[in-house]
């Protein structure tokens, strides 16, 4: 089996968690590092957060702490989803290890322009280390196999009536990374609210009975009770995780090409993808955007994920 090679960029944040347990440990995966950026909570969080869960889960993977700011906009984070950690609920033993010095914009730039072409960058928080590398050393764009994203949406957002959270989070950093020329998927909230974690699987992943279950279980465990009292589901929407599983298996999702723009200058309406899902514009796709996904086939790679460890 061929390894996609990927460097994951992302803020833990649960579901950013289960994606490292996903792509760390996966035989059609190769994790080259992890880099990290503030979104679910500051970035002194979100890093530390990254590097607890890769000791948890006996990982030996890099972790590059990155942008603690947007671009442009004021910094937010999602503190009523994740708690004031960032990754509430787990109780993590003493950290050994340590962060690298590196910048991850830095260790972007370098591994992509020491590639052959051949690494697909799948970021799950907000896009500015990216969009940052881009800017930075733009002879990288073309050694971007593939960006794969979790982020926006073509229907309905999570912050505003209109935008996703990692969207609106550093629009004008998604702007950069969308208007790139590079193949983009974005896996969005009309898929990965289908993927909902209910009690049922809880209770299977804790059959499993590794640490990667038990890991899975302790985060499930806040995260469905704060995705509960915020938008009344009984489970919460496995997001992140998603962009892991559709490079592990393509046929987990059905995707569309449309042309898709990042909002950058409205008000109301700031952060939203405006995806062109019938073609009004006419304009040229740019974006594959996740329009279903295989549900049953979802949590089946989640559960072989979590059975890796044993």
């Amino acid at each position: 089996m061929e390894k996609t090679k990927i460097i994951l960029d992302c803020d833990p944040g649960h579901d950013d968690a289960v994606a490292i347990l996903l792509a760390a440990k996966h035989p059609a995966i190769d994790l080259l590092g992890i880099t990290v950026v503030a979104g679910n909570q500051t970035l002194e969080k979100t890093a530390l957060n990254a590097l607890r869960v890769a000791e948890w889960l006996g990982v030996d993977v890099p972790v590059y702490p990155g942008c603690g700011q947007p671009m442009i906009r004021e910094k937010m984070v999602a503190g009523d989803i994740h708690g004031e950690s960032g990754l509430d609920g787990p109780v993590f033993p003493p950290l050994r290890g340590e962060l690298e010095e590196e910048h991850a914009v830095s260790y972007l730039i370098r591994t992509l322009l020491d590639s052959d072409g051949d690494i697909t960058v799948v970021t799950t928080g907000p896009m500015t280390n990216l969009a940052m590398a881009m800017r930075l050393e733009p002879a990288i764009i073309p050694m971007i196999r593939r960006i794969v994203l979790m982020g926006g949406s073509y229907t309905n957002g999570n912050v505003t009536p209109a935008a996703e959270f990692n969207i609106i989070a550093d629009a004008d950093a998604a702007h950069v990374c969308f208007t790139c020329g590079r193949p983009v998927t974005m896996v969005g909230l009309d898929v990965t609210r289908k993927v909902l974690c209910y009690p049922e699987i809880v209770e299977r992943m804790a059959k499993v009975d590794n640490k990667a279950s038990r890991l899975f279980v302790d985060l499930m465990a806040h995260f469905c009770k704060t995705q509960k009292e915020i938008f009344g589901w009984e489970g919460g929407p496995l997001h992140d995780p998603v962009t892991i599983a559709s490079l592990i298996d393509p046929t987990v999702l059905t995707t569309k090409p449309m042309n898709a723009q990042v909002d950058i200058r409205s008000t109301a309406s700031y952060g939203r993808t405006n995806c062109d899902f019938f073609g009004y514009l006419g304009l040229p796709a740019n974006v594959d955007v996740a329009i279903d996904i295989d549900v049953e086939k979802f949590w089946d790679i989640i559960e072989q994920g979590i059975r890796n460890y044993d």
